[in-house]
Formats: structure tokens, C-alpha cells, sequence
């Protein structure tokens, strides 16, 4: 049974009455989302989500826990992602009280709650389904949910059977002791190790086996249907719940595409560029009759240099160079790579001001691995630095990478100079220099230095001064 579709201001919203006197269990719709947009987000945020260090996949809701309680601070919520795809999972229920937010998949979802107690289930496994009632809500919608604690849910398909995901959501665990009195899982989520699984209680047996033997009939379930922009079983509702259908399988593909990373820019220092290479650079003795130059800088505070060697941070901003290259200049490399090739130039997947590090040459190595033309590590451990390049048909050019420690902090700098060969040469310099000086250098520079960091001053990058 249905009730009427009644045209309301605000937000529609279902308002189910505890069964057994506790509270009420409340659906409200915030808004529609682009065609699309609900597979869209399930598929992009399920492969984020299995790549968070908290995953966990059981009882057919892939789920982490994205942020912790703080007990000894007083702080005892949590926050949870969980997702629910195409199969629906089982009814199941938590001690405390839930507050999620949501987007349904691109077919709409079935929200089914059971507000039956336990003495009632004990007395009799029939008021699990006198107290049943269900929420329908449209595709690509983004809702809110809240019920107490012992609230039976299942989170199913709508209609039945079809391919789409039912949503994604993000679930907030007001306190994460809330109805838990006793031992074990009290201590566990007090030592930190708690997950969606382990707050999650599956329906009785007996209460299950009563249910086989009975099993649903949908259409005898009281149920409430939302929407916005068409009512429930319009002819306008089941056409924008068809061209959702055939957008969201689209949508979802596609999204695979752009993989599971996230990025996060935190206050860090600035990079600097500097009119010359700095006083003993090993640049300065190299090309003097050049057609390009620069030099950045990036200078770390704190007491880094206190605690380590010139030489041995080098290794790592070398290393960095190697292992932290910023997608955009990959992707830059990989098309000058394929522009260039037909000319015989050479190439390289790491960005040119450093790409002479993957030379096969093991004549002169730095720190016993990485190929250098040249290399100066002063004896108190406080200046290193090493000479880059190659000759190529069109130009040749020359990078010092270099670190020098002072009282104040450690300043590491990537400078380079460039000598063209022939006009084509200046021609390819002209068409490069703005992007090189801009944006190649200074973001390899970062990376590299961000390498160094996590190696020397984990700390500081977790409180996100450098990271």
C-alpha cells in the first residue's frame, strides 16, 4: 500500500513510528543529482574506499571507518563510508543511534526498517513484519536517514533484480559506545578496533527461519515513496528513472577510468626561484654561454639538518626525483616523447632537468647508485651536491641538484642551464620555457623534497606543514 502523493514545501520526508515505543525512524530527501549521478558516485567512491587503509568487505557492505573516536578527549563519534551495491544486503541492526547520509544508485533504493523489539520477536517472530514499513526514494537522489538504536534495516534494490548499486553513504556514529554495556566489543571499540562489521548484528535464527517460511509480500508493506520534480509513479518519474538507468551505467564506467586517488595540499613552503645558482653551485662552471638558467629553491624550517647529513638528504631528494614524479609532468614527458621521437632526440619518462638519473652509466655514481656527472659533499656534512644533463642533437644541458645545511634551516635547490645546438633548438626552448619555468621545475622540486620529509620528519608531515 502506498500513501498519496501530497505536494509538500521543503524537503519530503518519512516519519515511521517506533513499533515498540522507541524512536522514530526518519527519511528526508535533500535533492536530485544529475542524470547518472548516483552509479556515477557509488562505482568512483567504492574503488577510493577499498583503497582506504580502514576497508573492510563483509556482510555485503564494503565499509571503512574514515574517522576515529577520541575517547580520552571526550570525543566519541565516529564516521563511516559504506556502500551498498546491486544485491541488496541482509536486516541487520546496531546498539547505537545512526545519522547517515546517502545517494542512491541510478535505479532509486528501498529502504526497509523494523522497529520490533526483542521481547516482541521473542514472543512471537510475527511482529518483525507487523512492524516492517518501507521507504522508496527515487534515482540519483542525495537523503538523509536517522533512527535509534535496535532498529532492524535492509537497504535493498529498486525494483528488484536490476543491475544498479543502491547507494553510497556516509554514516555518523553519534557514540560509538551508545548500547554497548558489556564486554567484548565494549573493549574493542575502546581499543580502537571497532569496524562496521563488528557493530553489526544479523537477524535471530529464529527470527530468519520464521521469515523463510513466510516469506515477504512487498505489496501488503506499508510503504512511503519520495521524489522530487515528478510524483512517485508518474509517467514523468518512470521516464527520468529510465534515462537515469542507461546514464548511470555510462556514468559508472567512465568513472573507473580516473582510478582511486585523492590529493590533498596543505600549507607547505614555497618554492623559490632565484636569479643565479647559488655561490659554489656546481652550475657556475658549467656552460657559461647559455640560452636558458634557472634555479628554485625550497627551504625547510625547523631542525631537520640537527638530525641528518647533507649526502644521506640528497640520496633522498635523488631518490624522490626518481619515485615521486608529478602526474602532470609524466604526462607532459610522455607526449614530448612521442613528438620528439620521429626526430631521433632523446627521451626520457622522467622530466628533463633530472632524467639523466636513469642513464645506464655507472661511472660516476652518487651515494654508490645514482649516475651523476659530477659530485661535492663538503667534510662537515653540511653542503652536497651533485651535476645532471646529457647532450642531445638540439641542446645540451646542465642541472645541479643541490643541499646545504644552515642554522636555520635546509635549503634544496634544483638549478639548470640549457645551451641550444642549432635553431631548432632555440625554437624547442621557446616553446618550453614558460612550462619549464613555471611548472616542470618547481613541481619536481616539491615532490622530490616531500620524499625527503617523509623519510626525515614524518611528524611534520602528518601535522601537514610540509605535506
Amino acid at each position: 500500500m502506498s500513501h498519496p502523493a501530497d505536494a509538500v514545501p521543503g524537503f519530503p520526508t518519512a516519519r515511521i513510528p517506533s513499533y515498540c515505543g522507541g524512536l522514530p525512524v526518519e527519511v528526508i530527501l535533500l535533492s536530485q543529482l544529475g542524470h547518472g549521478a548516483g552509479d556515477h558516485l557509488h562505482a568512483e567512491a567504492s574503488l577510493r574506499q577499498r583503497a582506504h587503509p580502514g576497508f573492510v568487505d563483509e556482510l555485503d557492505e564494503p565499509s571503512a571507518r574514515v574517522a576515529s573516536p577520541a575517547f580520552e578527549q571526550g570525543e566519541r563519534s565516529a564516521l563511516y563510508t559504506f556502500a551498498v551495491g546491486s544485491g541488496g544486503h541482509p536486516f541487520h541492526r546496531h546498539a547505537g543511534h545512526r545519522v547517515f547520509t546517502a545517494v542512491t544508485g541510478s535505479a532509486g533504493a528501498r529502504l526497509r526498517f523494523s522497529t520490533a523489539s526483542d521481547a516482541q520477536l521473542a514472543q512471537d517472530p510475527a511482529h518483525f513484519i507487523a512492524a516492517l514499513h518501507h521507504v522508496d526514494l527515487p534515482a540519483d537522489c542525495l537523503f538523509t536517514v536517522r533512527f535509534g538504536g535496535g532498529t532492524w534495516h535492509q537497504f535493498a534494490p529498486l525494483p528488484e533484480g536490476n543491475r544498479h548499486p543502491v547507494l553510497f553513504a556516509l554514516s555518523c556514529h553519534t557514540d560509538e559506545l551508545g548500547g554497548l554495556e558489556k564486554a567484548p566489543l565494549r573493549d574493542d571499540v575502546l581499543a580502537g578496533n571497532a569496524t562496521l562489521a563488528t557493530l553489526t548484528e544479523t537477524l535471530p535464527d529464529t527470527v530468519q527461519a520464521w521469515l523463510s517460511r513466510h516469506p515477504l509480500d512487498a505489496a501488503s508493506i506499508p510503504t512511503t515513496r519520495l521524489s522530487l520534480h515528478a510524483p512517485p509513479g508518474s509517467w514523468q518519474q518512470r521516464l527520468c528513472a529510465t534515462l537515469r538507468g542507461h546514464a548511470g551505467r555510462v556514468r559508472a564506467v567512465l568513472s573507473t577510468w580516473c582510478g582511486n586517488l585523492g590529493f590533498v595540499v596543505r600549507h607547505r613552503p614555497p618554492v623559490e626561484a632565484l636569479s643565479t645558482p647559488p655561490a659554489g653551485s656546481l652550475l657556475r662552471e658549467h656552460l657559461p654561454r647559455h640560452h636558458h638558467e634557472d634555479t628554485f629553491r625550497l627551504r625547510l624550517p625547523g631542525d631537520i639538518g640537527k638530525h641528518a647529513q647533507a649526502g644521506a638528504l640528497l640520496a633522498d631528494v635523488l631518490e624522490g626525483f626518481l619515485t615521486q614524479r608529478p602526474t602532470g609532468v609524466t604526462q607532459l614527458m610522455r607526449l614530448r616523447n612521442a613528438l620528439v621521437r620521429p626526430l631521433r632526440l632523446r627521451t626520457s619518462p622522467l622530466g628533463c632537468p633530472v632524467s639523466s638519473l636513469l642513464s645506464p652509466s655507472r661511472e660516476h655514481l652518487f651515494a654508490g647508485r645514482y649516475p651523476v656527472l659530477g659530485q661535492q659533499v663538503a667534510a662537515d656534512g653540511k653542503r652536497a651536491q651533485v651535476l645532471l644533463g646529457a647532450d642531445d642533437r638540439h641542446l645540451v644541458f646542465r642541472s645541479c641538484v643541490g643541499v646545504q645545511i644552515n642554522e636555520d634551516g635546509v635549503d634544496i635547490t634544483l638549478g639548470t642551464r640549457v645551451q641550444c645546438r642549432n635553431a631548432f633548438g632555440r625554437f624547442y626552448m621557446a616553446v618550453i620555457d614558460g612550462v619549464h619555468h613555471r611548472y616542470i621545475s618547481p613541481a619536481m622540486l616539491r615532490m622530490a623534497v616531500d620524499h625527503v620529509m617523509r623519510q626525515h620528519a614524518p611528524s611534520a608531515l602528518a601535522q601537514g606543514v610540509f605535506a
